[in-house]
């Protein structure tokens, strides 16, 4: 086995990326009601597993590899999507599942300020995150569904923009590479 995949570097950030660009996109597009019939609650599976689990193992991928800033981000982010698939369903109150959203969007907005070494399309990943999570708070708390549809809309771009983080390297879509690039760091969570 090659020591840089065993070491965990190599495939974590693509498969922490698809990831979160895969669940991102599903949760999203539940959100906007775009497809009838879809609704976020149809994306706990996807969540837990894919979105939780996958994310969370690339994370910690990412810190036995030294990325602090790329497992920090993927872990944290497997925490949120693992939490929030967990507790789909559950009879919590507008105001608990707002204050969750909030929680994780400070979560984002760290991810965000973080990520400036990674570039900006992995500051544009998390600070839509952010942007989402913040509406689909504010929706919950004043019960607004048009507002959580605009959430859901700025989930679906941060998850596109998550999948062509790691589907351009994968096949060798031209990208324009950020300040990261020069110095070896990858886009990471």
């Amino acid at each position: 086995m090659d020591n840089d995949v065993a070491a965990g570097r190599g495939n974590a950030s693509t498969l922490g990326q698809l990831a979160l660009g895969l669940t991102l996109l599903a949760f999203g597009l539940g959100h906007t009601g775009v497809i009838d019939g879809v609704s976020a609650a149809d994306a706990v599976g996807l969540a837990v597993w894919v979105g939780g689990v996958t994310l969370f193992v690339a994370g910690m991928l990412e810190l036995r590899a030294g990325n602090a800033p790329g497992g920090t981000a993927f872990a944290g982010l497997g925490a949120f999507w693992f939490t929030w698939g967990r507790g789909a369903g559950a009879d919590a109150s507008a105001e608990a599942t707002g204050l969750f959203l909030v929680l994780f969007a400070l979560l984002a907005l760290t991810l965000t300020l973080g990520a400036a070494a990674a570039g900006r399309l992995a500051q544009g990943v998390h600070g839509l995150l952010c942007v989402s999570l913040l509406l689909l708070a504010i929706a919950q708390f004043a019960g607004n569904d048009g507002l959580a549809q605009v959430g859901g809309w700025a989930a679906v771009l941060s998850g596109a923009g998550a999948w062509f983080a790691a589907t351009a390297p994968l096949v060798s879509w031209p990208a324009r590479p950020g300040p990261a690039a020069d110095r070896g760091v990858t886009v990471s969570g």
